[in-house]
């Protein structure tokens, strides 16, 4: 597996493929999926206060094929913070030992940053992707909150990056 870099203009295709294998995601997350809207999106979306420029768009390859995405930004909820907007795997990845290898690099590269703590929000209607967060060693913050467009209650979830 290699991790890199994803580039707005070379990995948009791939980008968009992805987004269209793992739609069942989005599906659960927003009703809906445009597989195309969510790839450009992944090169802008970042959390409040953080700077774009900043953020770490992250490709997971497996066997040549791009296979897995996180964004990584800087400074939410609290200046020196990270904050992992997403993470996502193709389907066919999930349950391989992949998330772990992305969420290393993840940790990584906050710890890099010296981020002391990564943090992150799951949806409560995402019983397995909370499970796995938890089993990685993400905690409850006692942070929830609704979304309103979607009706989802998202609950944050934090990890120490610092022994």
């Amino acid at each position: 597996m290699l991790i890199r870099e994803l580039d707005p203009i070379r990995d948009l295709a791939a980008l968009t493929t992805l987004q269209t294998e793992a739609q069942d995601y989005w599906l659960l997350a927003d009703g809906h999926c445009n597989p195309a809207q969510k790839a450009t999106e992944f090169f802008t979306d970042c959390p409040p206060n953080c700077d774009p420029a900043q953020t770490h768009r992250l490709g997971l390859f497996h066997d040549g094929k791009l296979s897995g995405i996180a964004e990584l930004s800087f400074g939410f909820p609290a200046p020196n913070d990270a904050y992992l907007g997403l993470m996502l795997l193709a389907p066919r990845l999930r349950g391989s030992g992949a998330g772990p290898i992305l969420l290393a690099e993840i940790e990584s590269r906050a710890r890099a940053a010296q981020s002391p703590t990564l943090y992150l929000a799951v949806l409560e209607a995402n019983p397995r992707g909370r499970a796995f967060w938890q089993r990685m060693g993400f905690k409850p913050t006692g942070v929830t909150g609704h979304d309103a467009d979607t009706g989802h209650t998202l609950h944050r979830l934090a990890k120490p990056l610092r022994p």
